[in-house]
């Protein structure tokens, strides 16, 4: 069976089947295999995240400073855009399954990377996990949401597109705390977690293994492999873009809290805990994952318009703490920003979701991953080298007032009304 996927103007998501070609059934049901590829896509996104509260200790071990964190933060990021680039919408192509399957094998390689000594190895497994996670993030989020509707047809794609959300956001948030609780209180900091996720990941393979295939694939009916391209109706650009800056604006956030955060609550705050890093990481997504939650059934321009109010106080609030040294307020800010990022996140999800055709629906989410990815790497490199030039007040300042800017531009697009007619 070939599953389509069709979005009604009230949200409600109808999955049609048609008997066009023969689709693998899987050994699960769909709606037991939603929850499978979710707990699958939770812990490869916790483990992209888990080296935040450990890079003091990298610190330590190999003496070098802030920028170089931000260079080996890079490192994942730029791994992530280049594979979303080649490969993040060829599951279109190829199905749902030929692409999970590796992107999590090559998560499990990078975790026995990381194991290696010296800064050459942290910078190639950082990489290796980035090009993991472009691989996964779109599949997976187009994978949850055909398994849900072919579980449930007719139904509301709310329950899709909160578990997905939940499970990148929630996820990057669930690392950082696993790897500071096992820094901070188990041996060898530097190497138990990494083998507790092995673990974890491999439990996470064997789950996608069992999930049924949802995208009816013939050798005959593939067009010629081009890498990324967006496809998006051209009455709808301007809203797709808007969506587009949004994930950049909230990932910017995101990219903050998992790469100098740690370093700042160290040499500012003079809080040293390991365990205490991944907490506040954790909170940050955590706050964006029940942001997401809390507004799921509001209508999504007002979803958005919170999202983005949150994130513009949020970013006001973080400034004070770090120029204050006031670690209340930079917590404050963290929690408000991160729930901010979660909810426009999610938002901008759902409105690329909506615009995409069904049969290029995995290549546009990956454009806005794209994106997304973009928005990880950038501010944060450019934070890092402020940091070298001036002040970290200065340089958070600065950080803060680009994204309200960005925040501006993306916000009457997204929160107005868009066009009545559809192409």
């Amino acid at each position: 069976m070939k599953t389509d996927i069709d979005s009604r103007p009230d949200g409600t998501a109808v999955a049609m089947l048609s008997a066009v070609a023969p689709v693998r059934t899987g050994r699960v049901r769909h709606g037991t295999a939603f929850w499978l590829l979710a707990y699958a896509f939770a812990i490869t996104m916790a483990f992209s995240a888990a080296p935040a509260p450990l890079y003091v200790l990298y610190q330590q071990r190999d003496g070098f400073g802030s920028f170089t964190v931000s260079l080996v933060f890079a490192s994942y990021a730029i791994g992530v855009v280049v594979s979303l680039f080649l490969a993040g919408h060829i599951s279109d192509r190829v199905g749902r399954r030929r692409v999970l399957i590796p992107a999590v094998a090559i998560n499990m390689v990078a975790a026995a990377l990381f194991l290696l000594p010296g800064l050459s190895a942290l910078l190639v497994a950082r990489f290796v996990s980035g090009v993991s996670i472009g691989m996964l993030t779109a599949t997976a989020t187009a994978h949850l949401a055909e398994l849900h509707l072919v579980a449930r047809p007719g139904a509301s794609r709310v329950r899709a597109d909160i578990v997905a959300t939940v499970a990148n956001v929630g996820g990057i948030g669930l690392g950082p705390l696993i790897a500071g609780l096992l820094a901070e209180y188990a041996p060898s900091p530097l190497v138990v977690p990494y083998l507790a996720f092995e673990v974890l990941l491999l439990l996470g393979l064997l789950a996608v293994a069992l999930v049924p295939e949802t995208v009816a694939t013939t050798s005959d009916s593939r067009p010629p492999y081009r890498p990324q391209m967006l496809s998006v109706p051209a009455g709808s650009r301007s809203r797709f873009f808007a969506a587009c800056a949004a994930a950049f604006a909230a990932f910017a956030i995101f990219g903050l809290f998992t790469s100098l955060t740690p370093g700042f609550l160290s040499g500012v705050l003079q809080q040293r805990s390991h365990a205490v890093a991944g907490l506040v990481t954790f909170l940050v997504f955590a706050a964006g994952a029940l942001g997401q939650i809390f507004v799921a059934r509001l209508p999504l321009a007002r979803q958005v318009a919170l999202g983005l109010g949150a994130l513009a106080i949020g970013l006001a609030v973080l400034t004070t703490g770090v120029w204050t040294a006031t670690t209340i307020l930079f917590l404050a800010g963290g929690l408000l920003t991160g729930a901010g990022a979660g909810v426009v996140f999610k938002g901008a999800v759902v409105t690329v979701f909506g615009l995409a055709a069904p049969q290029v629906r995995g290549g546009t989410l990956a454009g806005l991953f794209l994106t997304g990815y973009v928005g990880l790497a950038v501010p944060v490199l450019g934070l890092g080298l402020a940091t070298q030039l001036l002040s970290t007040q200065v340089a958070v300042l600065g950080f803060a007032v680009a994204l309200m800017l960005l925040i501006a531009v993306a916000f009457r697009p997204l929160v107005g009304r868009p066009r009545a007619s559809r192409s």
